[in-house]
């Protein structure tokens, strides 16, 4: 664990600075005096976008810098650009310019985006491939509490708003995250600037060049469609949450806080459990474990009648089986005989990962539209995405299984 303390560390830090600016334009710019054309509806949505099309667009370019030079280099180098960009930050709270802190945001979007396959691709270069789900739960763990912590501070010091604080919070969480980076010690492999030229900028060639290579590695193409899938459900989580609480339960704004600060601790929780239980159960036993946790816990939202306190407790439990689903996907990728070239594999896990948060936006639209905000439909489409990838993923191990027999016959 003290190997990883500083990754760790420095990787909590970024988080938590991405979802503390996020939210502090939620829940402080959209009091300000706003533009015509902007309404408070479009600047979340316009905040929430921001961090997620550098991902759609760059991620070929970070999977290239993680596979052309060093992976700790990249990540010092943009921890540094941090201040800058909190710079422009502290401007637009200022003088209350929320074109520039959206700005700001996206700037953070494109800075994350560039130095995240460096970021994780660090996690075997510490912990080797034998401290790969380990390093990979705790890594997600902190990533979660950070994405919490941020939310929860930004959200609390919005009640009692100073400028200056906001400032100072902004300013220190770059500072800290630069010089934890500083300390990080990793022995990664040589970059590799011939394999490099090869990595295809254009995004759905990225994609398909990606998939290629992929492929040359055991399950690492389903553990991207895993890793991928649990944000899918995530994201649909996330929004169906709001509708659901209110429209059933009628609580306050500060009570579905409460639900998602749940959910982001169930998620922490389940990310840990999976990388301590990883040396002990297979991957594919812990996925099947997390699939099936989550499908019970919806079924019993769906189809029983609960009250807000046992919702409460059913979500953190779905949270924490999505967790324990996560890790395990995220070792067979780190656990890939790639070399350098799990740069790429990794841009690669990025890229679909915001193909499917946008895919989840869709089904979140159309449900909603098609239903007349009925939340408990949602939560059964999640189910059955549940259902439908836990029956993919148990068709895998039989498939693994036989052709096993196969060859030892």
């Amino acid at each position: 664990m003290k190997k990883w303390t500083s990754l760790l560390a420095a990787n909590f830090l970024g988080v938590f600075n991405d979802n503390f600016l996020k939210n502090a334009i939620i829940f402080v710019a959209i009091g300000w005096n706003l533009p015509s054309w902007l309404s408070q509806s479009q600047l979340i949505a316009l905040v929430s976008a921001s961090l997620v099309v550098p991902y759609l667009i760059l991620s070929p370019l970070g999977g290239k810098l993680a596979v052309h030079y060093s992976k700790l280099k990249v990540f010092r180098f943009f921890k540094l650009l941090e201040f800058p960009i909190m710079a422009i930050a502290c401007i637009a709270f200022w003088y209350e310019w929320v074109v520039i802190a959206v700005l700001a945001v996206l700037l953070m979007g494109i800075q994350s985006c560039l130095y995240s396959p460096a970021k994780y691709g660090l996690i075997r270069d510490i912990g080797g491939v034998e401290g790969s789900a380990l390093g990979s739960g705790m890594f997600e763990t902190m990533a979660f509490l950070g994405i919490l912590i941020g939310t929860v501070l930004a959200s609390w010091l919005s009640d009692a708003y100073q400028v200056w604080v906001f400032l100072a919070v902004f300013m220190l969480l770059a500072a800290a995250g630069y010089l934890t980076s500083l300390y990080i010690k990793a022995d990664e492999p040589a970059p590799d600037t011939a394999s490099s030229l090869k990595v295809n900028l254009f995004p759905w060639r990225f994609l398909r060049d990606s998939y290629q290579l992929a492929k040359s590695f055991k399950q690492v193409n389903a553990a991207v469609f895993g890793v991928s899938v649990f944000w899918l459900i995530g994201a649909l989580l996330q929004m169906n949450i709001v509708i659901h609480a209110g429209k059933y339960y009628q609580v306050s704004n500060t009570a579905i806080g409460v639900v998602m600060a749940f959910a982001a601790i169930g998620i922490a929780l389940g990310t840990w459990l999976a990388g301590v239980l990883a040396a002990k159960v297979k991957n594919r036993t812990l996925m099947l474990y997390g699939l099936t946790g989550m499908l019970i816990n919806l079924l019993v939202i769906v189809f029983l009648p609960i009250d807000f306190q046992l919702f409460l407790v059913l979500i953190f439990l779905t949270a924490c089986f999505g967790g324990i689903f996560q890790v395990p996907n995220l070792t067979v990728i780190q656990q890939a005989d790639a070399g350098r070239k799990l740069g790429q594999l990794l841009a690669y896990m990025n890229l679909v990962i915001f193909i499917f948060v946008l895919i989840a936006s869709v089904l979140f639209s159309i449900t909603m539209l098609l239903t007349e905000d009925n939340s408990l439909i949602l939560f059964g489409l999640i189910a059955v995405i549940c259902l439908l990838t836990l029956l993919m993923a148990n068709n895998g191990e039989r498939k693994t299984e036989s052709g096993k027999r196969k060859t030892e016959s």
